[in-house]
C-alpha cells in the first residue's frame, strides 16, 4: 500500500514486506526540507523501522545536515573517531579494517546509550551481492509466546565490544587495536522506545552475558531470543545501488551485511543520531559497567 503525503513536497510511503521496510519516494535530501517534509520521514522511519531512498548523491556536509535534522549526531565511530576534517562520518569500506558486520547487531550497543538512528549513503556496490538485511525486534517481541515475553522483560544483559561480533569481524592485529579499550554496559533486554512507547528486543552480536545466570544458560537464551528476532516475517532486505540512501531505528532493529560479493568493492558513509538511555519495561535504565564514552561520543560542531 503507497500513502502520498502533501509536505511541501508530495512524498510517497510504500510499504515493502508486512512488517519492516519502506521506498521513500519525492524527496531529495540534499536539498531544505520543510520541517513538515521531515515529520512525515521521521514517521514512516519509526513505522516501519527502515526506509530507503534511491537516487541520493550525498557530499558529506549534505549527509550530516540531513541527519541533522533527525537530531543531535555523534562521532563517525566511538572507538575510531571518524576521518580528518570529517568527524562525523563512518566510511564502511570493504578494504578497510573491521567493515564486514555479517553478523546479527544493533549498533555500538556496547555504548549507555547506542545511536538512535543511522542514515548509510552507499558510494560504491557490487554488481552482485552485498545486500543488508534488517530486523524489526518490536514486532518480534510482540509476537513471542507469553511466557518467554515474561521472561525477556526480566532480563538485564551485559554488551561488550569484546564480544562474538568482534570475533567475527577482526582478527590479528585489527583485533587488538579495537579492543584497546573495552566498553561494557548493562541494558535491559527488553527496552520502551523513546518516542513510540513500543517495546522491542534489545540483543545482537555485542550480547556477552545475561546478568545473574551461567555462560552457558545466557548463551541459550540469548541464541532464542534472537531466533524469534530474526525470522523472516520480521525482516527486510535490501539489494543496493549506487547513491542509495537508508536510514534505520537503531533502537528498534537490529541489521546484517550479508558477505557475499566475494572480494569486490564496497563503500557507504554514514551519520548517526545520538540516543537516549535505554529503558526497561519495569523502568530502570541501562548502566555502564566498563570504559568512559563521554569523550568518545561527544558532539563535534
Amino acid at each position: 500500500m503507497t500513502t502520498t503525503v502533501s509536505a511541501g513536497v508530495d512524498i510517497e510511503v510504500a510499504k515493502l514486506t508486512g512488517n519492516c521496510g519502506a521506498v521513500i519516494s519525492g524527496v531529495d535530501a540534499r536539498t531544505e526540507l520543510s520541517d513538515d517534509a521531515i515529520g512525515v520521514l521521521r514517521k514512516a522511519l519509526l513505522d516501519h523501522k527502515v526506509i530507503f531512498l534511491r537516487n541520493q548523491n550525498l557530499d558529506y556536509n549534505q549527509l550530516a545536515g540531513f541527519g541533522r535534522r533527525f537530531g543531535t549526531l555523534t562521532l563517525g565511530h566511538p572507538i575510531y573517531g571518524g576521518p580528518k576534517d570529517k568527524p562525523l562520518l563512518r566510511e564502511m569500506d570493504s578494504k578497510g579494517e573491521g567493515t564486514r558486520a555479517n553478523h546479527w547487531h544493533a549498533d555500538f550497543t556496547y555504548l549507555t546509550s547506542p545511536p538512535a538512528f543511522a542514515f548509510l549513503n552507499n558510494k560504491i556496490c557490487p554488481p552482485v551481492g552485498g545486500d543488508t538485511i534488517w530486523a524489526n525486534t518490536a514486532a518480534a517481541y510482540d509476537n513471542l509466546p507469553d511466557n518467554l515475553r515474561d521472561l525477556a522483560d526480566s532480563l538485564r544483559v551485559v554488551h561488550s565490544n569484546d564480544s562474538d561480533f568482534t570475533d567475527a569481524t577482526y582478527s590479528g592485529e585489527s583485533r587488538s587495536t579495537y579492543l584497546d579499550s573495552i566498553f561494557e554496559a548493562e541494558h535491559p533486554a527488553v527496552r520502551v522506545h523513546p518516542e513510540t512507547g513500543e517495546r522491542a528486543l534489545l540483543l545482537g552480536g555485542f550480547c556477552r552475558r545475561v546478568n545473574g545466570l551461567s555462560p552457558h544458560a545466557s548463551r541459550d537464551i540469548i541464541r532464542t531470543l534472537l531466533e524469534y528476532a530474526i525470522q523472516p516475517e520480521y525482516t527486510v532486505r535490501w539489494k543496493w545501488q549506487v547513491d542509495d540512501l537508508v536510514i534505520w531505528d537503531n533502537q528498534a532493529t537490529l541489521h546484517y551485511a550479508v558477505y557475499d560479493y566475494h572480494g569486490q568493492h564496497r563503500r557507504g558513509e554514514r551519520v548517526t543520531v545520538a540516543g537516549t538511555v535505554p529503558i526497561g519495561t519495569d523502568g530502570r535504565p541501562s548502566k555502564v559497567l566498563r570504559g568512559d564514552a563521554t569523550a568518545l561520543t561527544e558532539v563535534v560542531a
